[in-house]
């Protein structure tokens, strides 16, 4: 007949150190979205200062760059407010899956937070894989408790 499925006592042990190193590692991930959206704040102020500053081109011997690139950077404002919108999302969803992952609860959204963490070339793509990896274990999957 159709037992039910035990855990190893060594295996839970296992899983609980698996959850709580994912979830300091969720935390770092997010404190890294943090870092992308301090990046982007200092590549948006150095590209908008040499292009649109025209003090900057004054003393130089080249002439100041075309309008074009003054209506392009116009442009390049709407990918800056994508990115930081993205870090901002990831970091706030990476907080929100630790806290799950320490607590055992909301294994879906996790899951799903690892999905979106594998767009994050490479350490994200690293980290969710390995969420997911722990994530689907029948062993993690009886632990939760949703």
């Amino acid at each position: 007949m159709n037992e039910p499925y035990q855990i190893p006592r060594d295996q839970a042990r296992v899983d609980a150190n698996h959850l709580q190193l994912l979830s300091i590692f969720h935390f770092v991930a997010a404190a890294l979205s943090l870092f992308g959206i301090l990046f982007l704040i200092i590549h948006y102020t150095i590209f908008h200062t040499i292009l649109t500053n025209p003090k900057m081109w004054e003393n130089s011997k080249q002439a100041p760059p075309p309008a074009a690139f003054a209506q392009m950077f116009e442009i390049f404002k709407w990918f800056y407010l994508l990115g930081a919108l993205w870090f901002i999302c990831s970091g706030i969803l990476n907080v929100i899956s630790a806290f799950y992952l320490r607590t055992h609860k909301h294994r879906t959204f996790s899951l799903i937070v690892a999905g979106l963490n594998c767009v994050h070339l490479p350490l994200g793509t690293v980290l969710g894989i390995f969420t997911i990896i722990v994530l689907v274990r029948d062993s993690v999957r009886k632990a939760y408790h949703d």
